[in-house]
């Protein structure tokens, strides 16, 4: 009798919409059981030169802006770090936690968060659209495809030199200036290339977004995180600074090394890759027709157009380190390249609008990724329990001693990580509550900062609400794909982190 082959099709895991949904479910449901409560913020007022204090039942008082009024709220942090504008957002005040009426959220307020976190998002969303419509034009001139033959030409036999490469680019891009949304803009230009060299998109994922966000976990003078940490901690970024430092150096070498032998793996066998079943639809996506074209010339016109897009990066990288940029400023000189390729390109008006509204629309969904994500942390916030989750990890590491109470200081840090993904929203909201606590177990407060980044960061590698459900959309891949693939790096961090901050403790 012959065997009838099994045509049931196999069972695929949720997409990235229908986790956010879920944790959407989730997030209301804990508005429900979560007690409701808040600290007191404080802010800076340029208009009237004053410290504003906004208590939790919703009542504003003002203070001068003084350092003996930061010192009477127990806030251990130079008033100038207020008046120049260091520090923009509303810090908790120690101590000030107080029970609010219960707030809980229902299902009607499902589709008006996702609404209201793609209107929060719209900065970067704007951003990600005009990069793809600027990937589109580049496409449509033919610049990528001549670029990737000349490229792989080059490259044979010393294929892993580019990853490690730009493994250490975003490394630094990370631990110096907090490279993690803006990281976004290099996948149209490097995934064709990982493509061309015979890698999958998890290796893709894996030089660019993990190492980008290892550098920034083990961030040096990261203006994002550490700088802003140590500021609401009332200490010099300069402390801590050399533990940060060999950190950055390990954990760098440990990706370039996981990468080595994950690229190894699926060369001397393809169908290791953890993306194997998917590799058809992700060249399809990224490698247009004809991508591979070895009959295409890269003219002089084309190496115009690559060079400008290649430009790009490094007046972002400038722009935001250097002058203050955003994504208003980034979106807008990406628009401006965009403009001037499609003036040099020799493209019709017409095939140039069509080139540029496809590319936009093919990160239409990594867009509204964005916004849903966003409106999972609006409704923790409006449901009053983030500052609940804090109070809560404060009580449960404040009577702890020495080295147990940096490593659970890690812990809590990444906890907190899922409740807020911002990196600068935790610094300030955390930071002021946490640091004290080092001055009652006799260790220094550089100690909470780098608990609070190496904890945080941990969490991030794998937080839905934060910036992994958008890359792996961009790139089409599972969620539980890429957790079989970080998980090793997420136990590296926290196993790594927490010798180093026993060392810490020791040392001090």
């Amino acid at each position: 009798m012959c065997a009838v082959p099994n045509t049931t099709p196999r069972r695929q895991f949720p997409t990235a919409f229908t986790i956010l949904f879920l944790i959407m479910l989730l997030a209301i449901a804990l508005t429900w059981i979560i007690p409701a409560g808040a600290y007191a913020k404080l802010s800076y007022n340029p208009a009237s030169e004053s410290l504003m204090v906004n208590s939790p039942q919703g009542e504003i008082s003002r203070l001068p802006a003084t350092q003996d009024a930061l010192a009477k709220l127990n806030i251990n942090i130079a008033v100038e770090q207020f008046t120049n504008g260091t520090i923009r957002k509303p810090i908790a005040i120690p101590g000030t936690y107080a029970r609010l009426e219960q707030t809980p959220k229902g299902l009607s307020d499902v589709a008006v968060s996702m609404v209201k976190g793609t209107i929060e998002g719209a900065d970067i969303i704007v951003f990600i659209l005009v990069l793809g419509g600027l990937i589109g034009v580049i496409n449509k001139t033919g610049a990528f495809s001549a670029g990737l033959v000349a490229l792989s030409h080059k490259t044979r036999g010393n294929e892993f030199l580019f990853v490690a490469l730009v493994c250490f680019v975003m490394a630094l891009g990370g631990t110096t200036c907090g490279l993690e949304e803006e990281a976004v803009a290099f996948y149209p230009i490097l995934v064709p290339i990982f493509l061309a060299l015979g890698y999958d998109s998890i290796v893709c994922v894996g030089a660019i977004f993990l190492a980008a966000s290892m550098g920034t976990t083990f961030s040096t003078i990261n203006p994002f995180s550490v700088v802003i940490a140590s500021n609401a901690a009332g200490i010099p970024f300069t402390e801590g600074l050399i533990f940060r430092a060999i950190g950055c150096l390990v954990g760098t070498l440990v990706v370039i090394s996981y990468l080595y032998w994950y690229c190894k793996k699926i060369k001397a066998n393809p169908a290791f890759s953890y993306t194997y079943e998917d590799r058809e639809s992700f060249r399809a996506r990224f490698l247009k027709e004809g991508a591979m074209d070895e009959g295409v010339t890269f003219t002089l016109r084309r190496k115009i157009i690559l060079t400008l897009f290649i430009l790009a990066f490094p007046l972002m990288v400038w722009g935001v380190s250097m002058a203050g940029w955003w994504f208003p400023q980034m979106a807008a000189s990406f628009l401006t390249i965009a403009i001037i390729i499609i003036f040099i390109s020799g493209l019709k008006e017409k095939e140039a609008v069509e080139a540029f509204t496809q590319g936009a629309s093919e990160l239409m969904a990594v867009s509204l990724i964005i916004g849903l994500a966003r409106g999972v942390n609006l409704v923790l916030d409006q449901g009053m329990i983030s500052d609940t989750i804090l109070a809560y990890a404060s009580d449960l590491v404040s009577g702890m001693h020495g080295a147990v109470f940096a490593v659970a200081q890690m812990l809590v840090f990444t906890l907190l990580g899922l409740v807020v993904p911002s990196s600068s929203g935790l610094a300030v909201l955390s930071m002021p509550i946490m640091a004290p606590l080092a001055d009652t177990v006799m260790i220094p407060r550089y100690i909470v900062v780098s608990a609070y980044n190496w904890g945080q960061y941990a969490m991030l590698f794998l937080a839905p609400t934060g910036l992994v459900l958008v890359t792996l959309q961009m790139l089409g891949i599972q969620f539980n794909k890429w957790v079989k693939f970080v998980l090793p790096m997420v136990g590296f961090v926290l196993g790594f982190g927490a010798l180093m901050l026993v060392a810490q403790v020791m040392l001090a």
